[in-house]
């Protein structure tokens, strides 16, 4: 399993040691490394992270204004030389809060904990279904009848192999319970069941009548996680 994450640090020398650090772990994928937050919030309207390292005091927009204004959060590990916003971090839910200067092993720790984290899911996700909340009910979904998952304004629709399911659950929801080996986002408005794709031509999936786009934001990292599977030859 591969880690996709960024980097905000407006501090050069703290943005190159980073670096450094990621690169030297085998299951993180740096995508990009920013200056300012304002460019990072740019790169993420059109692209997929699963991990931000995130410098706090920045200027035009600090690391605490940043977390405030994401919708759907990745994983967050704070950097900085100020321990007075560790609280305020960890109620915006971060995983951890590097105090610098960090070492390399204080760095490993705090990635571990993403890696758990990441594994924890994985193996919570083993039950053979779920309950979608749906208008006034819980409904059970089995797991390995699900098609794919299409965005509808503030809405998910949930094409299982007999029926429609509207629910007003966000993708990241879905994602935190759904079996990640199977399922994968490849476009702003779908999740599909890797293992229901029938063929992609043209960077479109067809799952039974219908095709999907893979919209280039997900274009990678979908065909990345299909090759690290050993299904794409």
């Amino acid at each position: 399993m591969k880690i996709n994450c960024i980097v905000i640090e407006d501090e050069p020398l703290a943005l190159k040691k980073v670096k450094e650090f990621i690169e030297q772990v085998e299951y993180l994928n740096l995508l990009e490394g920013f200056n300012n937050a304002i460019d990072a919030l740019g790169y993420l309207k059109k692209n997929t992270v699963d991990l931000i390292f995130l410098d706090i005091r920045m200027k035009k927009l600090s690391g605490i204004q940043f977390l405030e204004s994401l919708q759907n959060k990745p994983k967050i590990i704070i950097t900085s030389a100020y321990d007075e916003y560790a609280l305020k971090g960890y109620e915006l839910e971060v995983v951890d809060y590097l105090l610098k200067p960090f070492t390399f092993e204080r760095f490993l720790k705090s990635i571990d904990k993403v890696y758990n984290q990441y594994n924890e899911t994985a193996s919570n996700s083993s039950n053979d279904y779920i309950f979608i909340k749906t208008e006034y009910r819980l409904e059970k979904v089995v797991i390995k009848d699900i098609l794919y998952i299409q965005g509808m304004k503030d809405y998910l629709q949930i094409h299982t192999m007999d029926r429609k399911i509207m629910t007003l659950q966000t993708f990241k929801n879905l994602l935190e319970i759904l079996p990640q080996i199977d399922f994968q986002r490849v476009h702003n408005s779908y999740i599909v069941s890797i293992s229901k794709i029938e063929s992609i031509e043209r960077n479109r999936i067809r799952i039974g009548k219908d095709l999907i786009p893979i919209s280039d934001s997900y274009k990678d990292k979908f065909y990345g996680i299909l090759k690290e599977r050993k299904i794409l030859i």
